[in-house]
């Protein structure tokens, strides 16, 4: 029986109900799925070399006889071990298995077989530990290994894509009657698919993986392109242009400008008729809550009130404590709504909002229940985009009739990554730090010369500034590893405590302390009451402190570069020269490199394009709470350049058929995408 593209996975030969809730692990759900589930790797059997040609310390498949299987050896419970011998001419090689019995039974004495795996030995003897093994009539071939989940094997989903192409009734190329593969040199969809699941050489793989990504990037760019015009096409009341000089005028200080022109960027949108939908994009210190003040007072002028919500309670509290008295000099009445208030505030409060009374309500996660109500909510700010769920910034959204949109982000995004998170959000960066502000000296260390660096923090503490002092916190599923790593940050602070910094007050602050521990700790080093303060990450986001003026980073090899960037940010909030030392004993040159690129640069957007470069996407975000569709196929950092091509293909596939009527297989595809992405 033929199956559609869509049919469920459990209908395809050797699947059923068992396998097909193994393959869901994995993402896959429907025939299409599978045949993007591409191969992580190629295990390269298309020459097999003798053991007089392979050289020691080269992954590689090596051709030889076997000669002799030993005998099952008990290390200790649960380890046995197995010495095989094999040779090539004058040439030996010492194989070594663990725990792999039915491998060593299926082998013959006498046959010959190809052993894949790194070589080690030297000139007479070789020897290689755990290898694959093929038969010699696998010579010749590519062999694609999948990503997996325990109970599958990579033998299992190889025959099942021989299955599903073979069962497969028609593979419509979705854009056969566009004219793109043609334009753009692309393999057709059907050469793609056998291409990069049963290879013939490297070439194809390229050709054929060109062609899927290719595909899947277009396919996001017409999602985001879809959901950037459906909102154009929304209409709103256009907010009338008001002076902003009173502002401007209020402001302790002058605004940069890159300030300025987000500011211009945001009014001209509140004034186009149409929700604004826009990204303040910056790094830490850079004054973005300066841009959306500005926006607050420009919709309040209008007659509107503004929300502003911030991901913790202690960062709803510095912008409320930051900007009140700032807007209230102008005249705008402000109020903090956060879950710490007491039934009887939070009743008063959000009756005089739902009055009107306020004009802008800045708060955490409170903002969004269900008794809390707007009079006339024309402006919503979020604050950290990436750390609310598309849901809550949706709950957010829902309190007005289609208010404007600004969101602030301090996570400095590569422009490539940017094009598919904020897909269908207008961009404004700010790439100037105010004046005044001092870059952050970075420097890399070893444990050599810790106790010079505690003597280093140590002047600044008695020169009357403050210190962080970061432990990585080690995510895990194993609860007793992460109470180990909790035990380890906790003994190291009290050690500091009653050694190197005896003769200061030092704090505690990590991820597993009662909301109200964390806002009591993180206000006694506003006041200056802790003097250092051992943390986890859970400070990214966290209060501004300028006093604070150096950061250690211990194990800095555990974080990402932009991670790392973010911790810094930390310090350098004041006019005080600050410093920041990474840690690491890691002898790794690639780690260490990385680490250096910290040092040389302060610039947040370059230090993301690396991070993006050598760990991918994935990383930028913690939880997959923004909304980005998981890529199956591109990688964004190496296939940049493809998606500028899709993104030109996009918008003249749009102007031509707005509808993608006349090619019903990318709008199906988009479709579901587009679903995927509200759920």
């Amino acid at each position: 029986m033929a199956l559609e593209l869509q049919s469920d996975i459990r209908y395809l030969k050797g699947v059923g109900e068992e396998r097909a809730r193994l393959y869901r692990k994995l993402g896959v759900e429907t025939v299409e799925d599978l045949l993007y589930h591409l191969p992580r790797r190629y295990i390269d059997l298309s020459h097999p070399l003798s053991l007089a040609q392979a050289q020691p310390g080269q992954k590689c498949a090596v051709r030889a006889l076997l000669a002799q299987k030993g005998r099952e050896q008990r290390i200790r419970r649960g380890l046995s071990v197995y010495k095989l011998t094999a040779v090539d001419g004058p040439v030996t090689l010492q194989i070594t298995f663990f725990n792999a019995k039915y491998t060593v039974e299926s082998l013959r004495e006498g046959e010959e077989y190809l052993f894949y795996g790194e070589l080690g030995g030297g000139f007479y003897t070789r020897k290689m530990e755990s290898p694959l093994v093929f038969r010699p009539e696998e010579a010749g071939t590519l062999l694609p290994v999948y990503p997996l989940t325990q109970g599958l094997s990579n033998k299992m989903v190889s025959r099942q894509m021989k299955e599903a192409l073979h069962r497969v009734d028609e593979l419509p190329d979705p854009l056969a009657a566009s004219g793109l593969p043609e334009r753009y040199g692309l393999m057709s969809y059907a050469e793609a698919l056998h291409a990069v699941h049963f290879p013939q050489d490297w070439e194809k793989i390229e050709t054929g993986r060109n062609r899927m990504v290719f595909d899947e990037l277009l396919c996001l760019t017409l999602c985001f392109a879809q959901l950037r015009q459906g909102r154009l096409r929304q209409k709103t009341e256009p907010m009338k242009p008001f002076p902003l000089t009173e502002y401007y005028r209020a402001l302790p200080y002058r605004l940069t400008g890159a300030q300025q022109r987000a500011i211009e960027e945001a009014v001209r949108d509140m004034c186009s008729g149409t929700p604004m939908n826009r990204l303040v994009q910056g790094d830490v210190g850079s004054g973005k809550t300066a841009v959306a003040a500005a926006c607050c007072y420009f919709a309040w002028q209008n007659g509107q009130q503004s929300a502003l919500m911030a991901p913790t309670e202690i960062l709803a509290q510095q912008h409320y404590h930051n900007l009140s008295p700032l807007l209230e000099r102008l005249g705008m009445r402000t109020a903090l709504l956060t879950g710490s208030l007491s039934a009887k505030k939070k009743e008063a409060l959000k009756s005089a909002l739902a009055a009107g009374e306020i004009d802008l309500c800045i708060g955490t996660h409170a903002l969004l229940t269900g008794d809390t109500a707007f009079a006339r909510l024309g402006l919503v700010v979020t604050d950290e985009q990436h750390r609310f769920g598309v849901q809550q910034r949706a709950a957010l959204r829902q309190k007005g009739v289609d208010p404007h949109v600004l969101v602030m982000s301090a996570t400095p995004i590569p422009r490539t990554l940017a094009m598919i998170v904020y897909g269908d959000m207008e961009l404004s960066v700010i790439d100037e730090l105010p004046a005044g502000r001092r870059p952050v000296k970075t420097y890399l260390i070893d444990s050599t010369i810790r106790e010079r660096a505690f003597g280093y923090i140590r002047r600044h503490l008695d020169e009357g500034y403050q210190a962080y002092l970061v432990c990585p916190a080690v995510q895990s599923e194993d609860e007793q590893a992460e109470a180990v790593n909790l035990k380890a940050a906790t003994d190291y602070a009290e050690e500091l405590a009653q050694g190197a910094f005896g003769a200061y007050r030092v704090g505690l602050l990590h991820g597993k302390m009662r909301p109200a521990q964390k806002e009591k700790v993180m206000a006694a080093f506003a006041t200056g009451e802790i003097q250092l303060l051992v943390a986890t990450t859970v400070i990214e986001v966290g209060v501004d402190v300028p006093n604070a003026v150096i950061m250690m980073i211990e194990n800095a090899e555990r974080f990402g570069l932009s991670q790392l960037h973010q911790l810094r940010g930390r310090v350098g909030r004041g006019r005080a020269q600050s410093h920041c030392i990474l840690l690491s004993d890691t002898d790794n040159p690639e780690t260490r490199q990385r680490l250096r690129v910290l040092c040389s640069t302060t610039d947040g957007f370059r230090i993301a394009e690396e991070d993006l470069k050598q760990r991918g996407p994935g990383d930028f975000f913690g939880e997959r709470q923004h909304g980005l569709p998981e890529l199956k196929v591109a990688d964004l950092a190496a296939d940049a350049r493809l998606l500028q091509k899709t993104q030109e293909a996009a918008a003249g596939l749009l102007a031509r058929d707005a509808a993608l009527g006349s090619l019903p297989a990318l709008r199906r595809r988009v479709d579901r995408l587009l679903q995927k992405m509200s759920l």
